[in-house]
């Protein structure tokens, strides 16, 4: 069976490019419920499979795992396969890991669960930011990387709160029911409208892509992913039990964090797009400071309730700045292997999550209080602002020695 997915297209009319970029962002939209949800529901996944917090933070570790060993395995193992058509089976793929979640019996399975669910997920955004950057004209690339992420972050602010809500009345297993529903959605919409765009790797090979990690400035997008972003998941991970205990709000108030959580992540990766296509250092710069900095204030202030919902907001608004920014970085650190670093991406950010969410646990059972994963938050960020500016030195002097280079070539040697 064929789709008109499967042949290579012209320029795309601003009309189609939209609807393209909506499928693909409606597949975001079910990845950012499902990672994200099981946040917000580990009192009730705690409670009803009697494991403690900690234990349950678990789950947000083996997912993070998944997603940071499936992105470079998937994305090579299907390196020949059309780009759309990898997109339509990675969508499907993550509704079976959910479907497999949702009906887990015990602990164990639930978190061999997460782990599965976790594989397609870098491969699926890694594939879907390269279809979205190929498919739009220049200067308008980051933008549409951006909106293809949008999906993620309205995820976090309408379905995650809303799955929240609802597993907390109905039970947590209705969250993951939400994203296989969404899921099966979304593998129709994508079969449907999403063209297959010329030069999109899909032909390449596994050598070739491997060619990625032979470049210096990969490796220092996946540090700053890896451990900046981390500052963000160290809050965010164990939000169930911040509000409560820190704001003073309860329980029923976590869905409402969590929304105002995804109001300042969608603000971010709306701004981010934007800033992206002028200067993608210095939004990661912005980023990975405005996080350092707010996550010390929220530390400093959250027994306010109102002061530490803002502070929420701002930290949300900082961390996203990183994610369309580092996309494109690595896209053009690598043009020659798009594939695998753009999919990189988000093993460097599930490193991110699983590092935060580890930290966070292991500071939270050392009795540090809830606050401590806050500081902890500050010093990850504060890390990756240095791997960072280590990039950017070694930028730099790659710039100087081209500039060199070419002006050596075009000098014209005076006769004696």
């Amino acid at each position: 069976m064929t789709s008109h997915s499967s042949t290579p297209t012209a320029p795309l009319s601003p009309g189609r490019l939209r609807l393209v970029i909506l499928a693909m962002s409606l597949g975001a939209f079910a990845i950012g419920t499902t990672e994200f949800a099981s946040m917000g529901l580990l009192p009730q996944i705690a409670r009803d499979l009697a494991v403690s917090i900690p234990q349950a933070g678990m789950l947000i570790t083996l997912y993070a795992l998944g997603v940071v060993i499936g992105a470079p395995l998937v994305t090579i193992a299907a390196v020949r396969i059309p780009r759309a058509r990898l997109l339509v089976l990675l969508i499907a793929l993550i509704g079976v890991g959910n479907l497999l979640s949702a009906i887990a019996p015990d602990f164990t399975v639930l978190a061999s669960a997460r782990f599965l669910a976790g594989l397609p997920h870098g491969a699926y955004f890694g594939v879907a930011s390269l279809v979205a950057a190929r498919l739009s004209p220049p200067g308008r690339r980051a933008r549409s990387v951006s909106l293809v992420m949008l999906g993620l972050t309205i995820a976090t602010m309408v379905g995650v709160p809303a799955s929240t809500a609802l597993g907390q009345i109905v039970g947590w297993r209705s969250a993951y029911v939400i994203v296989v529903v969404i899921a099966a959605a979304t593998t129709l919409a994508i079969w449907r409208l999403v063209p297959e765009p010329e030069n999109a790797g899909a032909t390449g090979s596994i050598r070739g892509e491997l060619q990625a990690l032979r470049r210096i400035q990969v490796w220092f997008a996946l540090g700053i992913g890896s451990i900046g972003f981390g500052g963000m998941f160290a809050v965010y991970s164990y939000i169930g039990e911040i509000v409560p205990g820190v704001l003073g709000l309860g329980e029923a108030a976590v869905p409402l964090a969590l929304f105002i959580f995804g109001v300042g992540m969608t603000v971010g990766n709306i701004v981010a797009g934007r800033l992206a296509d002028r200067s993608i250092y210095g939004t990661i710069f912005l980023g990975l400071l405005g996080m350092a900095l707010t996550l010390a204030v929220f530390a400093l202030v959250a027994h306010q309730a109102i002061a530490g919902m803002i502070l929420l907001f701002i930290v949300a608004v900082a961390s996203q700045l990183l994610g369309p920014s580092l996309q494109l970085f690595l896209m053009d650190a690598s043009p020659d292997a798009p594939s695998l670093a753009a999919a990189l991406h988000h093993s460097a950010l599930n490193i991110g999550n699983s590092l935060g969410a580890a930290l966070g646990a292991a500071v939270l059972a050392a009795g540090f209080g809830l606050l401590a994963p806050a500081w902890t938050g500050v010093v990850l960020a504060l890390l990756g602002l240095g791997i960072a500016g280590w990039s950017y030195l070694v930028h730099r002097r790659q710039q100087v020695r081209a500039e060199v280079a070419a002006q050596a070539a075009t000098e014209v040697p005076v006769p004696c």
